[in-house]
């Protein structure tokens, strides 16, 4: 079963992408992508 989840900048704290991923995951899921907001690449992570 999958879940929809909401990314957030860690530098900044916008939430700027949302995604699908499998509820089996115990941790918050880390990407780096691309913040309009910061103008640079920086580590988004899933928030509640």
């Amino acid at each position: 079963m999958s879940k929809k989840i909401v990314l957030a900048c860690v530098e900044c704290g916008s939430r700027n992408y949302s995604t699908v991923a499998k509820q089996t995951q115990s941790d918050r899921l880390e990407l780096k992508k691309f913040c309009k907001t910061c103008g640079s690449h920086t580590n988004h992570r899933e928030t509640k």
